[in-house]
């Protein structure tokens, strides 16, 4: 018989067997517990991220192999930068900075699915997803950092593969990445203060118009959407009509009433 393949995502360096895995390897006849510890290994240094695996088994001697695939790029950015998500405005919030031993990290542990024929093509394409995410690099957007790399910089570091940051670099990226957010809630909260006194001074405007000032303003999206339910609720509150007031329909009593 030929062998049989199993393929799932487990937590990185935490796979149990708990459904869906356990239930699927236990009529393979293979030492479920020898499988699990191997995944853990194999997977330890994605601890965090779902991790697609996939395990091998000969149904005849139930040998088994477990083949391990690496999470998205985006993924591995979040975890190497130490946040959640990535931004929701990346070309004006940036959320972390990452320095190019970094990238070269991700590139190489990615090298398998990337599209770049070397160690600085692939390295690019790592930064172009950064740049998508609001992640700088050395300071940098993305794209800039791509310039610097066509004009020779960070060309020596790529080509030698280091990928491990001291003590000291890791805790200034950490200052910075709180700077960043300091900064993104700075400019949020100006933003929402800009917006709100365009919302008193437009007072009895169309939902239009408002919106047309506050892009005008160049005020993101997310905090349009956020200020604009204020003014569909006074817009609903003086659209009601009160009883006796010039233009009303007068109230309709129902058939029934009427009979009476």
């Amino acid at each position: 018989m030929a062998n049989q393949v199993i393929e799932t995502l487990v937590s990185g360096g935490k796979a149990t067997a708990a459904p869906p895995l356990g239930p699927a390897l236990g009529p393979l006849g293979v030492n479920i517990g020898m499988v699990i510890a191997e995944i853990n290994k194999k997977t330890a240094s994605f601890a965090g991220m779902q991790v697609p695996v996939k395990i091998s088994v000969d149904a005849k001697s139930k040998k088994f192999e477990v083949t391990v695939g690496t999470p998205p790029a985006s993924a591995l950015i979040k975890k190497e930068a130490g946040i959640e998500k990535g931004s929701g405005n990346p070309l004006m919030d940036k959320v972390a900075d990452l320095r190019i031993e970094q990238i070269i990290k991700i590139s190489q542990m990615k090298q398998d699915s990337l599209l770049g024929k070397d160690s600085i093509a692939r390295c690019k394409e790592i930064i172009g997803t950064c740049h998508s995410m609001g992640v700088l690099v050395e300071g940098n957007s993305g794209q800039q950092t791509i310039m610097l790399i066509n004009q020779g910089q960070f060309v020596d570091k790529i080509k030698s593969g280091k990928t491990e940051l001291s003590a000291a670099e890791l805790k200034a990226l950490e200052a910075e990445r709180k700077k960043l957010q300091e900064d993104i809630e700075k400019r949020k909260a100006e933003f929402t203060a800009l917006g709100k006194q365009i919302l008193a001074s437009m007072e009895g405007k169309s939902k239009g118009e408002i919106k047309a000032k506050l892009l005008e303003a160049k005020i993101p999206d997310a905090i349009i959407k956020e200020l604009m339910p204020a003014t569909d609720a006074v817009a609903a509150g003086g659209a009601q009509a009160t009883p006796g007031a010039a233009g009303a329909k007068p109230e309709t009593k129902p058939a029934a009433e009427k009979k009476k």
